[in-house]
């Protein structure tokens, strides 16, 4: 299976949920940069580096199909959001209306570079 996504060019699906995929690492390795304390704590730091590494590596696959501009920002939108909302969850950052509304903004934003990508 390794073989093949290394050498395949994914489907339009196939890369949206690689995007998916890479921008929920993106999330971990966002959040674990917190926990690795300066990167001084050696599992958070290797759980981090690792879940950096491959973020990037699937998305880098998913441009094989998707245009760089929406891939990028679609994947970024997803690890603003996810890390700001585990900022929230995990270690109790404040919620406020005006941050769920910016949030929105971003939903918007990916939502519609994703129909954008479509036409």
């Amino acid at each position: 299976m390794l073989r093949t996504l290394v050498h395949a060019t994914p489907s339009p699906l196939g890369a949206w949920l690689l995007i998916l995929a890479s921008g929920l690492l993106e999330i971990v390795f966002s959040a674990l940069m917190k926990q690795s304390d300066g990167f001084t704590r050696p599992l958070p730091s290797l759980v981090a580096a690792v879940s950096a590494l491959l973020s990037i590596w699937l998305m880098t696959i998913s441009l094989r199909t998707l245009p760089l501009a929406i891939a990028y920002a679609v994947w970024a939108g997803i690890g603003t959001l996810g890390t700001a909302l585990a900022a929230v969850l995990l270690f109790g950052e404040e919620f406020t209306l005006p941050k769920a509304a910016f949030m929105g903004v971003i939903v918007v934003g990916i939502v519609g570079l994703q129909l954008q990508s479509a036409e």
